[in-house]
């Protein structure tokens, strides 16, 4: 069983997700635990602040130290490899997915506002991870993704219908997109004029063109 932690000051975000599909049927399986954390309740001031503004001035808040490193202290050994969330993390790819899937207990750190406090990303984490080149309001939806990428790899959670074989960035070892697929109908009319065909090679049987032709295609996607 893999375990995640998340550490957000939003948990009611992850209601949804934690609750449809492959994630729902994977946590019954108990493959996957999921537990949500919610920072305010490692705050001390009665307003259960979790920012502050910034020493030196600047705009917005900053995410403060303390409610985050008493978080993670509650999770003792239970809270495994510490993933932050964040624009200045390496870029997630398949091959981060794939190893981060060998691991037992991976804890996610959901950022908000302007950012954190420099000393979370030098003491208090394993590495830091990006979802891509965009701005977002927060570390949430970043959770998912990583959740949903890794989750699937855990074995058992991804049954025969929904085969992790051959799919994108991850063909044969190399790294392609998918290639086209087809099924029924062979022959599509969408209007009396127009019809759109298999392509003639996957309905050939033959097995070493049809791999050649997916090949072929996947290189051109």
């Amino acid at each position: 069983m893999l375990t995640f932690n998340i550490l957000t000051i939003f948990p009611e975000m992850f209601e949804s997700f934690l609750n449809t599909s492959l994630i729902k049927r994977a946590q019954k399986k108990k493959l996957l635990e999921i537990n949500l954390i919610n920072l305010r309740d490692f705050t001390i001031d009665k307003h259960r602040s979790v920012d502050d503004s910034p020493f030196g001035g600047g705009p917005g808040m900053v995410l403060k130290v303390e409610p985050i490193s008493k978080a993670l202290e509650s999770l003792g050994n239970k809270k495994g490899h510490v993933i932050l969330l964040t624009p200045q993390g390496k870029r997630f790819e398949q091959k981060k997915a794939k190893s981060l899937s060998k691991k037992k207990i991976i804890t996610l750190i959901c950022g908000h506002y302007e950012g954190f406090d420099e000393r979370i990303r030098k003491y208090l984490v394993d590495e830091q991870i990006s979802i891509g080149d965009y701005v977002l309001t927060g570390g949430e939806i970043p959770a998912c993704v990583l959740i949903d990428s890794i989750g699937r790899l855990v074995k058992g959670v991804v049954g025969k219908r929904e085969s992790i074989t051959e799919e994108s960035f991850d063909i044969k070892g190399k790294k392609l997109l998918e290639y086209p697929q087809y099924t029924r109908p062979e022959i599509f009319k969408p209007n009396s004029k127009r019809e759109w065909k298999v392509p003639k090679v996957l309905l050939s049987g033959d097995h070493k063109k049809v791999e050649e032709w997916r090949e072929k295609h996947a290189r051109e996607v």
